[in-house]
């Protein structure tokens, strides 16, 4: 495949959907920035299969997405499929990622021995050494946490921490306990009748402004929150 066009894929229940889209386009979508899904794509069908040109049928298309407009069909792959991204484009992105994490690591982790941050080069030395792999679409402070687990046997690390009780709405506990669980670790849930999240969990220090800021957007502003220590 060439770099004039990459697709988007979207499997369900044995079943597999592909948009021909414009790479740098298709890119810019996700990240928000064009609007008008028309745009992005290379030709207004969805395929079982693209490479051999075999269209999605209406009935599928409809069962499965409860519409057979391409346009809206489209729209629901971007957010529950994958988008191929080109060599250039995952080298770039990943990069990219990469020097994110690492910044992340060196402001928030230290060597217990010295208390010293860790210069970036044995970061970058570490992660090579560990085999970890970078996603390009997920948030930077997600994938941190995680990646520290994996560094953690070859570089010493740790982290001041601090206790935060939350409290979320029920319209928006679902969204906002994938941040808790992600950026740090829930040492107390209790999920209320209402539906409602009252949570103990504990943070790096250095994430929390981060961690506020993430929960207050998916909760619109109406998360509370209390430092505990």
């Amino acid at each position: 495949m060439g770099e004039r066009y990459t697709l988007v894929r979207y499997a369900h229940g044995g079943e597999r959907f592909e948009i021909l889209v414009d790479p740098e386009k298709a890119l810019a979508y996700k990240r928000r920035e064009i609007g008008d899904i028309s745009r992005v794509l290379i030709i207004e069908t969805i395929f079982t299969d693209a490479g051999k040109g075999i269209k999605a049928s209406k009935e599928k298309l409809e069962a499965v997405f409860g519409t057979s407009d391409p346009l809206k069909v489209a729209e629901l792959m971007f957010q529950r499929g994958i988008l191929q991204l080109t060599a250039q484009q995952r080298r770039m992105i990943t990069e990219q990622k990469l020097r994110q994490i690492v910044n992340i690591i060196s402001r928030t982790y230290v060597d217990p021995r010295t208390k010293l941050p860790h210069p970036v080069a044995r970061i970058e030395a570490a992660l090579e050494e560990a085999h970890v792999s970078i996603d390009p679409f997920r948030d930077a402070e997600e994938q941190v946490k995680e990646i520290v687990k994996a560094l953690r046997p070859i570089l010493p690390m740790s982290a001041e921490s601090l206790e935060m009780a939350v409290k979320i709405p029920s319209k928006h506990a679902g969204k906002a306990y994938g941040i808790l669980k992600s950026m740090g670790e829930v040492q107390r849930e209790e999920w209320q009748a209402d539906g409602s999240l009252i949570a103990v969990v504990t943070i790096p220090a250095a994430m929390q402004l981060d961690f506020l800021d993430r929960l207050g957007k998916a909760t619109q502003g109406e998360a509370q929150t209390k430092n505990l220590k």
